[in-house]
């Protein structure tokens, strides 16, 4: 099995994720990666926003960004996760999320809880959420998403 890797994105690979897309239907659910890359300079949640690429072999076939207060031990969001159109049904959305908890953990190791938030509409990322124990809060964000939250400790 070939792991995957998560890369900042960075002047080198910034063209890989914007090469990154998705079905038609599935645009409503994630911002744009263009306007996601403006929010990592502009920070308008918390003190940092990191945006990444995911990566297995050559091939770069999605993204997220962690938008967190560093140092806190509860403020750290999965945001814009998206695996391309091209690489769906294969398993790599539930191998990226994996990866992305365990690359949370290893680089802030003071995080006990993960938030992120699903269009109501979007049962897909729910179940796959759920699965990894995001729990629903029963409250939604301004834009109306719903918030889930992990307890990692």
């Amino acid at each position: 099995m070939n792991l995957i890797r998560i890369e900042p994105i960075d002047k080198h690979n910034w063209e890989e994720a914007l090469s990154i897309s998705l079905h038609k239907s599935q645009e409503k659910f994630v911002s744009p990666i263009i306007e996601s890359l403006a929010w990592a300079y502009i920070k308008p949640w918390d003190e940092a926003f990191d945006p990444y690429i995911l990566c297995r072999d050559d091939i770069t076939f999605g993204y997220f960004f962690l938008s967190y207060t560093p140092n806190s031990t509860n403020n750290y969001w999965i945001g814009g996760f998206q695996i391309d159109k091209d690489y769906q049904t294969m398993g790599l959305g539930t191998q990226s999320l994996r990866r992305i908890l365990e690359f949370i953990q290893e680089t802030h190791r003071q995080c006990e809880v993960i938030s992120l938030t699903i269009e109501k509409s979007n049962n897909h990322a729910r179940k796959l959420y759920e699965n990894f124990g995001f729990i629903n809060q029963d409250k939604e964000n301004q834009y109306g998403e719903i918030i889930y939250k992990l307890k990692l400790k």
